[in-house]
Parts: C-alpha cells; structure tokens; sequence
C-alpha cells in the first residue's frame, strides 16, 4: 500500500516541508558527488553509530583498521543523522511520505513548531533505536525516523482523512482510499512487528527508530488536540 497523496488539502503552504525536502535532496547530491572512500567517511563521520558511545575502544579500532578519523561529535550525529540517505529509492521513499502526511502537520502545528517537533521527533526516534541496539557499529542514516514522528501525529489529528493509495493486486494497479487511522495502525505494527523479527534477522533498516518516532508523533499530536479543544 504506497500513499499517493491524502484527501485534506493544507490551508497554508508548508514551507517547512518544503525545505525539507531541498535539504535532504542537496545533501543526498553532495553524497554522491563523493568517491567511495570519502563518502564512507561522510556516513560513519555524521551517521548515528551506537558504538561510539557503549565502546570506548570502537572508535579507536575503526581509526587504526580503515585510516578514517571520525572527527563528528558522537552527540551532534543525533541530529546530522536524519539528513543523510543511502540511496536513491530511500531519498525519494522519505521525501514522498514527507510531502504526503507533512503539510497538513504543518499546518496544524505552525511552521517554527513543526520545524522543532521534526528536529525533535528525529532525535527520539534515534533514541528508541540506540536502546534497541547498543552495541552496533552500523551508521543509520535517514530522515525516515522523523517522517514517522510526522505519521503519528497525523494518525492522531487527522484520523477521519482517507490515504488514497497504490494497491498492487494480481498485477493490476487498484487505487484504494484507505483511512488514514487504519493505514497509520497497520504501518505502526508492521514496523513493530519487523523490528522484533530484525533482532535475528539483522537488515539493517532501522524499525524501533519508525516505532519510537511514532509514538513521539502520537503524544505530540494528542498534546495539540487538547490545547486546541482546550480554546
């Protein structure tokens, strides 16, 4: 079920996700202006690897057997993190939910507060993936954690919007207008679910950071809701 876009059009244009998006885009370009070496030295140097922070050694060992000093603070990689992506599919993945579920998020908190709560949602979502995963020496890079921080608030404060979405089915393309809630529920448990398997599985994609950003997204959401109904 791909989101092909939503039924709530925004009030505003959101220049946030606007933004956004150039950013990462511009960024994902540098990348691969980058020669192989370089730009593995650019994803350990701003990737969040928990390592650098449970084995002191790690760091020092990965100096010594690849010749690349990682000269970024461990802690600005929280934030560095969500601007990097691994490929053209996980660019253009992130950027299209972004622009999907976004706008209207934006324009429900404001741009200055949807800024901070994006920034904010990252940096938790990364969090619930550091605890999940202490001891790994693999960089995560990615806005997803942060988009999924955006899908829990939309699930929260757009519940009754329909998902108009690409459906696969028998080779034949459907388009289905799927509720928001239940297309948000069901994406929530799959990300649950597959990071469970992960522990064994090991693919690398960051499933507790889409969780963790998500319930951030929902409690942000729910705080909006009450103070809106609270005027």
């Amino acid at each position: 079920m791909f989101p092909l876009y939503d039924t709530i059009p925004s009030r505003k244009k959101p220049y946030v996700v606007y933004f956004l998006i150039i950013i990462n885009v511009v960024i994902f370009l540098y990348q691969q202006s980058l020669s192989r070496v370089s730009l593995l030295a650019f994803l350990y140097n701003y990737g969040l690897i928990p390592a650098r922070f449970t084995n002191p050694r790690w760091e020092q060992l990965w100096q010594i057997r690849t010749g690349i000093e990682l000269v970024t603070s461990k802690f600005f990689t929280f934030l560095s993190h969500m601007f990097l992506h691994g490929g053209w599919s996980h660019l253009i993945g992130n950027m299209w939910f972004l622009a999907v579920f976004g706008d209207n998020v934006e324009d429900a908190l404001g741009h200055v507060r949807f800024a901070l709560f994006y920034l904010a949602g990252g940096i938790f979502a990364a969090l619930t993936h550091f605890a999940f995963n202490l001891t790994s020496t693999v960089p995560i890079v990615g806005a997803s954690g942060a988009i999924s921080a955006v899908m829990g608030a939309y699930y929260v404060l757009f519940p009754y919007s329909r998902i108009i979405s690409f459906v696969p089915l028998f080779f034949l393309p459907f388009l289905v207008a799927i509720p928001a809630a239940f297309y948000l529920f069901v994406w929530f448990l799959m990300q649950v679910i597959n990071g469970l398997f992960d522990n064994i599985l090991r693919s690398g994609v960051a499933y507790w950071a889409h969780a963790g950003g998500f319930v951030f997204g929902i409690l942000i959401g729910l705080w909006k809701r009450r103070s809106y109904y609270r005027w």
